[in-house]
């Protein structure tokens, strides 16, 4: 081969697949779309409507809440058709369906709650309408480029439009490629997404900046030495077992808020909600000099860097910025919880800064304090703790990363399972999706093998696992389950004892169970935590039925391709 020809194949292997290209292509284009879209959402709602209404009297001020929610929800009602004021859950619950859909006359609707609820005052954040505007133009571009794309890119382009609708709005290109690939799982990554969502979260930042209808606002503009040293690792430590806490008990609320909203009367709901969110403006106009309580939260830190503040006024605007948040969702407000959130874990790290400073335990470095509680606030209540973590560094420019770090693990640790989402799953089991994201009803078995609690081990052995050659079985009073039996904890027992010893002496009362509710990935994950080939299915505590590995097209079989 000529030295020329060998030049220009070294350069053709260079050029990614033609599919790549195409979908990098549908990615750029998404993310400039995103951005611009974002861009004109963020001015019609921070510029033209809450700019205006922080503007009015008092007594008017505090009644455009109510009046956003009444919009928000006959929106909903007349022109949604009766749909939900679910915004980045419906991303969620998209990513997670076998061929992803969102319904396109769907996006009028919300878009209108969510600019009426945030716009007149409702305590939630945009980037809930920019993840679902962002995720529906990835679909739309899927759906129109198909013969051009191919059919599998639905997804991935789904992830890359959320991608763009984060960074676009906070300005954070990086933060918005990790919270899109973090927000479908509790405990793991969409990553197969990751090339396209840095293509558009980047495409979308340049739109956005380059429109630039709105003057971007610094979601943290403390000033603060980047020196740190086992006093601020340690105060890491423990700020992230507090906003853990803190981060649980709210992800709770929200979605006792979230049942609120879908179970009573909207007009009740909307009267009420909005008579309690007046309430909270006055009186924190009263007590702290502004309506604190209004619109998204970035006055929050507005407020924090006016004064020196009481330990108690902090600790005030964090109680009634949370009830202000949960009032408006279960008043049927449309809004996210990404700014909100991350509001809470400054103010709850300025509490925590603010106290040590009182009892002689603070540092010099007074402003990171309000830094770590954001990365451990916003990590817990969402579960994207690597998300929250990027926040920092993009908003702060690198200096508190480690012990950033630090907070957002340890509060992972004290969050539990607990979202603000209720879409999330707890993790990637394999690439069997339309098996894994079916429901558990699907392969559930209802009247399996079992044995009753007087059974004996001998009975057990001869009469099921050698005579219908079954390893595992659940023990049933009635229709009250007790546990598993399982061959392998028999065989501990001396066989001179098998008729003796009762099955209940040996079932193991503490294996996993499931819910009918769940999918069968989050069965499949109990069974291989458990180390079970069966997994017991409850309602309320009644037995209703089991799956079983080989119900799921053998377990071992899925993790071993999956690997």
């Amino acid at each position: 081969m000529k030295p020329v020809q060998r030049v220009l194949t070294f350069l053709r292997s260079l050029a990614p697949e033609q599919n790549v290209s195409r979908l990098l292509m549908a990615s750029l284009l998404l993310g400039l779309m995103v951005g611009a879209a974002v861009s004109i959402l963020e001015w019609i709602v921070l510029q033209l409507l809450l700019h205006t209404v922080r503007e009015l009297p008092l007594w008017a001020l505090a009644c455009a809440p109510m009046v956003g929610l009444g919009i928000a929800t006959l929106t909903l009602r007349t022109i949604g058709g009766g749909i939900t004021p679910s915004t980045s859950d419906e991303y969620i619950r998209a990513y997670h369906q076998q061929t992803p859909y969102l319904r396109g006359r769907d996006l009028f609707p919300r878009m209108m709650s969510g600019v009426a609820t945030i716009g007149l005052g409702g305590a939630v954040g945009l980037e809930g309408p920019a993840i679902y505007a962002g995720s529906m133009g990835g679909l739309r571009i899927a759906r129109t480029l198909r013969s051009w794309l191919g059919a599998d890119y639905a997804k991935v382009l789904l992830t890359a439009g959320a991608a763009a609708g984060i960074s676009s709005l906070f300005q954070a290109p990086a933060t918005g490629v990790v919270f899109a690939l973090e927000a479908p799982y509790r405990d793991d990554l969409a990553h197969r997404a990751l090339l396209p969502s840095l293509v558009a979260s980047a495409a979308g930042y340049l739109a956005f900046v380059s429109i630039a209808l709105v003057e971007p606002e610094t979601v943290l503009p403390f000033a603060f030495d980047s020196g740190i040293g086992t006093a601020q690792l340690v105060g890491a430590v423990l700020l992230g077992l507090g906003a853990g806490f803190g981060g649980r008990v709210y992800a709770w609320c929200v979605r006792r808020a979230k049942a609120v909203a879908a179970s009573y009367p909207a007009a009740n709901a909307v009267v009420i909600g909005g008579a309690i969110l007046a309430g909270l403006a006055v009186l924190s106009d009263q007590t702290l000099g502004s309506p604190i309580t209004l619109g998204p939260g970035l006055s929050v830190v507005e407020w924090l860097l006016e004064e020196e503040h009481a330990v108690g006024a902090v600790l005030l605007v964090f109680v009634l910025r949370a009830v202000a948040t949960f009032v408006t969702v279960g008043a049927g407000g449309t809004g996210g919880f990404f700014i909100p959130l991350a509001m809470q874990g400054v103010l709850f790290g300025s509490v925590v800064g603010n106290s040590l400073d009182a009892a002689g335990l603070g540092t010099a470095n007074e402003s990171l304090w309000p830094v770590l509680g954001l990365a451990a606030f916003l990590g817990a209540g969402y579960r994207t703790p690597l998300a929250a973590v990027m926040f920092v560094a993009e908003s702060t420019g690198g200096g508190a990363v480690v012990p950033a770090l630090v907070a957002a693990a340890v509060s992972q640790l004290v969050a539990g399972p607990s979202s603000v989402s209720t879409g999330q799953m707890i993790e990637r089991t394999g690439l069997v999706e339309g098996k894994a994201n079916s429901p558990v009803a699907n392969v559930l078995k209802p009247i399996p093998l079992s044995v009753p609690p007087d059974s004996t081990v001998y009975e057990f052995i001869h009469n099921l696992a050698i005579g219908q050659q079954v390893k595992t079985v659940p023990v049933l009073d009635g229709s009250t389950y007790l546990g598993l039996l399982t061959v392998a904890s028999c065989s501990a027992i001396d066989r001179d004892e098998w008729n003796e010893t009762k099955v209940t002496d040996v079932m193991d009362a503490d294996a996993p169970v499931g819910s009918p509710n769940w999918y069968v990935r989050d069965a499949m994950v109990a069974m291989q935590r458990g180390n079970y080939d069966m997994l017991a299915i409850l309602s309320d505590d009644v037995f209703v039925g089991v799956v079983s590995a080989e119900d799921i097209v053998r377990l071992e079989e899925i993790i071993e391709v999956t690997r």
